[in-house]
């Protein structure tokens, strides 16, 4: 299930931030900010939530799993249109 970017506007920013930092993690090659300072950090998160306004990412809760994460929304769209092949 997608969440409005909406809805994440009603979350505490700090909620949003450390979700978009866990996003950020999965898309280093060492899984951490080392290289980062909280500039360059700061920045990303911004373009993070930039990408979240115009929909080029999207928050997908797993109601299997339960569990919420951010995905580039080609990524949703390729796997949902996997999941309706497999039915």
């Amino acid at each position: 299930m997608l969440i409005p970017y909406q809805s994440l506007l009603q979350l505490p920013s700090e909620t949003l931030d450390n979700l978009i930092k866990e996003f950020l993690f999965t898309q280093t090659e060492d899984g951490s900010f080392a290289s980062l300072d909280d500039q360059a950090l700061a920045r990303a998160i911004a373009q993070c939530r930039q990408a979240l306004a115009r929909n080029e990412l999207v928050v997908e809760y797993s109601e299997e799993d339960e569990s919420i994460a951010i995905r580039h929304k080609q990524e949703t769209l390729t796997q949902q249109g996997q999941d309706d092949r497999s039915c």
